[in-house]
């Protein structure tokens, strides 16, 4: 057996629940985790006393759910994973007449009781403890075994389980996918024999479980596993349209692959689900604008980006995805054609983009480029197109070497000289340019408006003289800051 070292909030609170005289273990995903070597996401307590008995044994709990867990508050831990502890009494369930929710559920004193209601073996072993270690393991269904075998397994009859909730068919897949296991061959089968039970499943609640197994370490094969089973046809039946629908000679898959293996760099770079289901969704309209030129023979797929951004907001509004995250995925799968030809592309054009997408999304706007790279089969992240864009991008955003740097402007000049508006406030300002450049800690207020009175008294031959000197060190120094773009990409 694994040991893992328990926190001491936990440890606090199964102690003060064996010290009133009743039973504590730790089930669920925790003694899971702990077993495979993993830190718990999240710690669940069970025991043999009511929801009133473990409410007076702490001093801030939260109790409003018809399930018997109360929540167990510790306001001294900055960790999220225990602050809220979920303790909750052994039970029993009834029919699940609605596959989402038990009609009754009943308190019972025994601990089998509890775990024969689990979903999955791996989820059904309780951990008792002594001393702040694991003390002994209850295993009823083989979850130990399952665990090392690394299989997904119902607890019982699958179709049993599958019916009392019909989300547990998403949650195999997504814990396949997360854990690096397989799904017994029973339990993939009642998956596929009850995937229409799916439609009884709120909104919300696929979504978040979707979400989770976007976010996993492999996505394309939980994807894939989606679609063998036919639960794919109740969350996103559009990707399936992808399936079998060639692309041009610059791609060695069809949409269908190249958008799973888009995903799949995404989740191996770690980016997070914005960029995840972008490059999931990004050539999602190809099916339907899929075109043969009529001049070079070519497979075309004009406009997909524009009506994909529509149909990706579609998907994600009926998901019911926060309007932050739809705004965002649109956004880039809009514009993720941009990025072309660097022959054709200017900086003003790189400017306009930034301003269509937004400075806060710009370089996300490149991931999703690199994704669709790697999604076409080419094994290069960085080419120097790529790096040709990243460059131009660096240029357009970066702080131009300009007169706005001063702390004084032609206004702030005149009123310090006391002079009306001419040729020589440019002067003075490019000369007053020239200093600041030599020596920043001289960009001030009170420094510039006494110097641009000293200047003001040299005669105008000279003092253009200096304010050509300036002008010339602006472009000098603006130059030389995008060479240094250039340089860090290696390109010219």
């Amino acid at each position: 057996m694994k040991n893992s070292p328990i926190p001491v909030e936990i440890v606090s609170i199964v102690e003060t629940i064996e010290k009133a005289g009743f039973e504590a273990y730790l089930v669920g995903g925790c003694a899971r985790d702990i077993f495979l070597g993993r830190a718990p996401k999240d710690w669940d307590i069970t025991t043999n006393a009511t929801p009133e008995q473990i409410q007076t044994l702490f001093p801030k709990t939260v109790y409003e759910n018809i399930y018997g867990t109360v929540a167990v508050i510790n306001e001294a831990t900055e960790d999220p994973t225990l602050r809220n502890v979920e303790v909750t009494p052994y039970r029993l369930e009834s029919d699940y007449t609605d596959r989402r929710h038990p009609d009754h559920v009943k308190f019972s004193d025994k601990l089998e009781d509890d775990l024969q209601r689990r979903d999955f073996t791996i989820n059904a072993i309780a951990l008792s403890l002594s001393n702040g270690a694991i003390k002994d393991m209850v295993d009823l269904f083989g979850g130990l075994s399952d665990i090392k075998d690394k299989i997904i397994r119902t607890v019982g009859d699958p179709q049993a389980r599958f019916g009392e909730d019909a989300l547990r068919m998403m949650r195999a897949v997504r814990l396949s996918v997360e854990l690096g296991f397989t799904i017994e061959p029973d339990t993939f089968k009642a998956i596929q024999g009850l995937n229409t039970n799916l439609k009884d499943i709120s909104t919300e609640r696929i979504r978040d479980e979707f979400a989770k197994l976007i976010m996993s370490p492999e996505p394309k094969k939980g994807i894939e596993i989606l679609n063998e089973t036919r639960l794919l046809d109740h969350i996103a039946p559009e990707l399936q349209v992808a399936i079998g629908v060639g692309q041009n000679q610059a791609h060695a898959f069809d949409v269908w692959e190249h958008l799973l293996r888009s995903l799949q760099h995404a989740a191996d770079k770690s980016w997070d689900l914005d960029i995840r289901l972008s490059a999931l969704f990004h050539d999602i309209s190809k099916p339907k604008t899929r075109g043969l030129s009529r001049e070079t023979g070519i497979i075309t797929f004009y406009g997909h980006e524009v009506i994909g951004s529509r149909e990706t907001r579609k998907i994600l509004t009926r998901l019911k995805f926060p309007v932050k995250t739809i705004e965002k995925v649109t956004k880039l799968i809009r514009w993720h054609m941009f990025f072309s030809d660097t022959e054709q592309i200017t900086l003003s054009a790189v400017r306009r983009m930034i301003v269509n997408v937004g400075r806060e999304n710009i370089w996300e706007l490149m991931n999703l480029r690199i994704c669709d790279r790697i999604g076409t089969g080419r094994p290069k992240e960085d080419p120097y197109r790529l790096r040709k864009y990243h460059a131009m991008i660096e240029e357009a955003l970066r702080d131009p070497i300009s007169l706005a740097m001063l702390k004084i402007d032609g206004k702030g000049v005149m009123e310090a000289c006391n002079i009306p508006p001419s040729a020589k406030i440019g002067y003075i300002l490019h000369a007053l340019f020239n200093e600041v450049i030599e020596d920043p800690k001289l960009n001030t207020k009170e420094y510039l408006s006494e110097k641009a009175i000293e200047l003001s008294q040299i005669s105008d031959d000279k003092l253009k003289e200096i304010g050509e000197m300036g002008k010339e060190k602006k472009e000098e120094e603006d130059l030389k800051q995008i060479k240094e773009i250039q340089k860090k990409h290696r390109v010219s």
